[in-house]
Order: C-alpha cells, then sequence, then structure tokens
C-alpha cells in the first residue's frame, strides 16, 4: 500500500483557494444581508434635490451676491460716480429755480430738471445692469444644474441685493441737489421727493435685469432697451403733457412708469401751493395750472406713490419668473 504525499507548493494553493472561497461567501452574506433594510427603517426621504432649504439657499446666495458687487468696482462704482456727477450738474444748471416760481416757464423749468433726472438716471442705472446680469446669468446656469440653489432664490437675492445701492444713490442724489434746485423745505415733501426717485431707480434697474431674462443675449437686450427708453420718453408727460396726448394712445400714458413719477415729484412739492403766478396771459394759482395743464391732482397723490410701489414689485417679479422658466444656454 502506497502513501500519497502532496507538494508544499500544491498545499499552499489549495489552503489559498479555499481560504478566497470562504472571503467570497463572507462577502456575499454580508452583502445580503445590508441590502436588506431593518425591519421597523423607513425609506430615505429628500423634500428636494437641493442641499438646503429655501432660506438656506436665499442667504447663500444673497452673500454670494453680496461679494460680487464689492467686488466689482466697474459696475457699482462708475455708477456712483456718475449719480454724483450727475447730480452736481443738475444742482448747477437748476441752481435757485424750486423757489422761484412766478410763471408758466419756471414751473416747465422746474419740471425739466426732474423729467431730465428721471431719465438720465434710469437709463444709466438700467443700462449699467444688462451686462452685469448678462453675464451673472451664466454663472446661474452652471450652479442651478449642479443643484446648488433654486433659480428663485438667485433672482430675489439679485433683487435685494440692489437696494442698499440704490438707496445710496438716491439719497446722494437728494442730498445734493434738494438744496442746490432749492424746493420747499418740509419733511414731508423731501420725503415725498427720496421716496419718488428711489422707486424711479429701483423700477429702471429691474427693467433692465427682466431685458436680460427675457432676451438670448446681451446684444439682444441692449437693442431691446431702445425701445423701452423711447417710450418713457414720449409718455412722460413732459414733451406731451396728458391733456394732450391723444385718446387712443392715453393708455400707453398711463402705463408708462415715468409718468407717475413726474406725476409724483411736481405734485408733492407744488400740488398744494396756493401762490397765484401769470399763467400765458391770465392769473392763476399754481395748483389749478398743474391741475389743468399737467392733469395733476395733490389729492390723488397716496395713489401714486402705490403705483410707483408696483413697478418695481412687478419687473422684479417678472425678472424671477422669466430667470426660472426660461433657459437660453445651448451646449
Amino acid at each position: 500500500m502506497y502513501s500519497h504525499k502532496l507538494e508544499p507548493n500544491v498545499c499552499s494553493q489549495l489552503l489559498a483557494h479555499d481560504l478566497t472561497t470562504c472571503v467570497t461567501m463572507n462577502n456575499k452574506q454580508l452583502v445580503s444581508t445590508l441590502s436588506k433594510p431593518p425591519a421597523d427603517s423607513k425609506d430615505l426621504y429628500f423634500q428636494t434635490r437641493f442641499p438646503q432649504n429655501g432660506w438656506g439657499q436665499f442667504k447663500a446666495c444673497l452673500w454670494k451676491q453680496h461679494l460680487s458687487y464689492w467686488r466689482s468696482p466697474s459696475y457699482n462704482l462708475m455708477r456712483s460716480l456718475h449719480m454724483l456727477f450727475a447730480s452736481l450738474i443738475f444742482g448747477l444748471l437748476f441752481w435757485n429755480q424750486g423757489s422761484n416760481i412766478h410763471n408758466q416757464q419756471s414751473l416747465f423749468n422746474v419740471l425739466g430738471s426732474m423729467f431730465t433726472a428721471v431719465i438720465f438716471c434710469g437709463i444709466n442705472n438700467s443700462s449699467s445692469a444688462i451686462p452685469y446680469v448678462s453675464m451673472e446669468r451664466t454663472v446661474l446656469y452652471r450652479e442651478r444644474f449642479s443643484g446648488m440653489y433654486e433659480s428663485w432664490a438667485y433672482a430675489l437675492a439679485q433683487v435685494v441685493i440692489e437696494f442698499p445701492y440704490l438707496f445710496a444713490q438716491s439719497l446722494a442724489f437728494v442730498c445734493i441737489t434738494y438744496p442746490m434746485i432749492g424746493y420747499f423745505w418740509s419733511a414731508y415733501k423731501v420725503f415725498c421727493y427720496f421716496y419718488t426717485f428711489l422707486c424711479t431707480l429701483m423700477y429702471f434697474t429691474y427693467l433692465g435685469m427682466l431685458l436680460v431674462a427675457i432676451t438670448p443675449s446681451f446684444p439682444v437686450a441692449a437693442i431691446l432697451q431702445s425701445a423701452f427708453y423711447t417710450i418713457f420718453n414720449l409718455f412722460a408727460g413732459f414733451l406731451i403733457p396728458k391733456p394732450k396726448i391723444p385718446n387712443w394712445w392715453i393708455w400707453l400714458y398711463y402705463l408708462t412708469p415715468t409718468s407717475w413719477s413726474l406725476n409724483a415729484m411736481l405734485t408733492s412739492q407744488y400740488g398744494d401751493v396756493k401762490t397765484e403766478i401769470l399763467v400765458f396771459g391770465e392769473t392763476k394759482s399754481v395748483e389749478s395750472f398743474l391741475r389743468d395743464y399737467f392733469g395733476y391732482h395733490h389729492d390723488l397723490l397716496p395713489l401714486t406713490f402705490v403705483i410707483l410701489a408696483i413697478y418695481p414689485i412687478l419687473l422684479a417679479s417678472l425678472f424671477a419668473l422669466c430667470i426660472a422658466k426660461l433657459n437660453f444656454q445651448r451646449r
């Protein structure tokens, strides 16, 4: 009878094979065990695909926009310097015209100062916002696709971050032009002047943001803005007073925000003035002249202020809606 002895290397191979088989079986058993949830467990559930809730997304976007604005002197510094320069020009050009009201030409001069301030300062803000927001939109596309935040959080942060800068611009404009032009020193009249100009800068800036949201590129938005500026100019109530506008165009006068800005500015300053002035060869009070020639009523001033507040809210809401629904990104 012969005994069979295995070589050492063969024994090692068999031992390694048995060990590998054992480990594989243990791994399969472990995977099978871990792939089945415990009896008392619940399925994972995430309310959104974003890492933070709505408030967290908004705070993150607001902080990002704050840093972006602070590090963009070409945008914020230049429009702030433009506002300071324009304020000084308006103040020097219409020096002490606000308190020297003797005839209809005096009121036309004052209204001209208000008209030029609303149009030129507003257009500068709107035109400055278009290229900046257009650049920010490309960042939005990338970060929204990555699931970092929703579109509404970005839009709300973009709208909110503009307010401190617009507030500072309006405050600087009022502090410079109000004493230089020589308007009435009343807390009510100063506040109305400031409030109207702030709303004006807001709806012009949000209009520029909206034009970016509804157009595929910056050149298209820049072309489209000229149509709005033309309407804001023609139907503001300065070149053609409200009673002189044809009836089939009067709806556009009511739809144009600059008409409400001029209405609020001029009416808040002179709508309650009973002083008699010489108007086209006859004597009239300032209040009656504004009512008859321009169609401005002092008792409707609260309604004017409400409508002025609606325009920025409406344009900002349309911007948020369009930036979320319209996607012009091409791959």
